[in-house]
């Protein structure tokens, strides 16, 4: 394929989540038609054929196979059973050579018969990660077991470049009023202040100690994802009135050096210049470069977020801030950013986002992909870029759900089906070394390992 070998390595440090990945050199719009959400790619542009029943749950193209793993309820080997809601979740690499797979659960309220151990950061919460040791060659569990506990809503996330993943709780909760997140208030009360992001070492063979980083802002958070060349932290959050955020740590990583997120730092949003409060979620075109600018959350963790899920943005809007609509998934690649908007676009079907930084302050935005027909791609959610370059999207539609790719000249395809129920699929992922995709099925909640002939098309 030609568009191939306009990719590159990231050349990412051995021990992340992203060791060796290829990305995306830039979207080739140059020739694109004006109707670009209608654009599919063939076999031979990018897809890889017609999907196919794989088994009982997916359907893929010829020559891929899958296994499926980390059921809901099934005993995991610290005797606690899987949680129900995978979602967000990364891999990396082991000193053994073995997979580490962490996953979210979106999980609020704790069941009444659950034990709650030590190291929880709220009783009345069931949310948090499991963490799994895969064999690379097998694709089989080697081990697993709960990582965090107590946390609430841990939806998307992301890997950072010293081994660890950043698990966002999509929800604004706490002991004082009511739960704000998606869809509005919600009848559950926790113990402990929610809306934050917790990190958890690749390292971790157990429960970790749960600290909220809390300069990372409380919002409806997402996703995350970090650039290895200057340590900054995007953030995505989910609301129909959203920003696109970055945190600027105080002790940022730095050439191989760990950074420390909980030292602090500044929070801020994304403007575009000379646009003040753009509404970026309609009548944007695909293509147009915007020139954008930061400005700075004053108070990340306001008081009012209880009351006020806003808290955060509305800060944000009042120096000029975009408006977006339900960001969520968010991937780093090849010196950029690439997030989706899920109900963003006029057919509100969704939005795919070109965030490439230049210098400390500025950068340029561009709408790669905006979708016209849910049949080509409906309601982006999580996503990943591929160790060949195509972006990985998974689907949290209205009716069957799909994993879709995106090429650099715009073009989508189809990749996986689900046709074992109308659930969404999260958590793309891959290997480090690049031969298997992992991702989840949310409910009942199953995690499936898939390879196959990754050559002959976009990923």
């Amino acid at each position: 394929m030609a568009d191939l070998n306009r990719r590159r390595f990231l050349g990412y440090t051995a021990g992340t989540a992203m060791a060796g990945f290829a990305a995306l050199r830039g979207f080739d719009l140059s020739s694109a038609p004006p109707s670009l959400g209608r654009r599919v790619a063939t076999l031979g542009q990018g897809g890889y054929g017609p999907l196919q029943t794989a088994g009982p749950d997916l359907a893929l193209p010829p020559g891929f196979e899958y296994r499926k793993f980390g059921l809901t309820g099934s005993l995991m080997s610290d005797g606690v059973a899987t949680p129900l809601a995978h979602d967000g979740m990364a891999a990396f690499p082991l000193p053994n050579g073995n997979i580490r797979l962490i996953r979210n659960h979106e999980v609020r309220r704790r069941a009444r018969s659950a034990e709650v151990p030590d190291l929880v950061y709220d009783p009345g919460a069931g949310g948090g990660t499991t963490s799994m040791e895969i064999d690379p060659v097998t694709r089989e569990v080697v081990r697993d077991f709960v990582s965090l506990t107590g946390t609430a809503v841990n939806c998307a996330g992301g890997a950072t470049p010293w081994g660890s993943w950043l698990t966002c709780e999509e929800v604004i909760a706490g002991a004082s009023g009511p739960a704000q997140g998606p869809g509005g208030p919600q009848n559950w009360r926790p113990m402990r202040e929610h809306g934050y992001v917790f990190e958890v070492p690749a390292s971790a063979e157990g429960l970790i100690d749960p600290v909220p980083l809390r300069a990372m802002g409380r919002f409806v958070h997402e996703a995350a994802a970090v650039d290895p060349a200057t340590g900054i932290v995007y953030l995505t959050e989910d609301r129909g009135r959203a920003g696109f955020y970055r945190f600027l740590p105080s002790r940022p990583y730095r050439d191989g050096e760990q950074g420390d997120l909980a030292a602090g730092g500044e929070l801020q949003m994304l403007a575009v210049e000379g646009q003040p409060n753009l509404d970026c979620a309609t009548g944007r075109e695909v293509g147009p470069r915007l020139p954008i600018r930061w400005v700075t959350i004053d108070d990340p963790d306001p008081p009012q977020a209880l009351q006020n899920a806003s808290a955060v943005f509305d800060q944000g809007w009042d120096q000029g801030g975009a408006r977006f609509s339900r960001v969520e998934g968010c991937f780093y690649g090849d010196g950029s950013i690439y997030f989706t908007c899920t109900d963003g676009g006029d057919a509100r079907f969704g939005q795919i986002w070109h965030y490439r930084p230049d210098g400390d302050d500025g950068g340029e935005l561009i709408l790669v992909f905006e979708s016209t027909s849910r049949e080509i791609l409906d309601r982006p959610d999580n996503i990943c870029v591929s160790p060949r370059g195509g972006i990985v999207i998974t689907e949290d539609g209205g009716g069957g759900n799909f994993v879709r790719g995106l090429t650099p000249e715009g073009r989508m395809f189809d990749f996986a089906e689900n046709v074992a129920n109308s659930s969404e699929f999260a958590g793309p992922t891959f290997s480090p070394d690049g031969e298997t995709l992992f991702l989840n099925i949310q409910r009942p909640g199953a995690t499936y390992a898939i390879w196959g002939p990754w050559n002959v098309g976009g990923f």
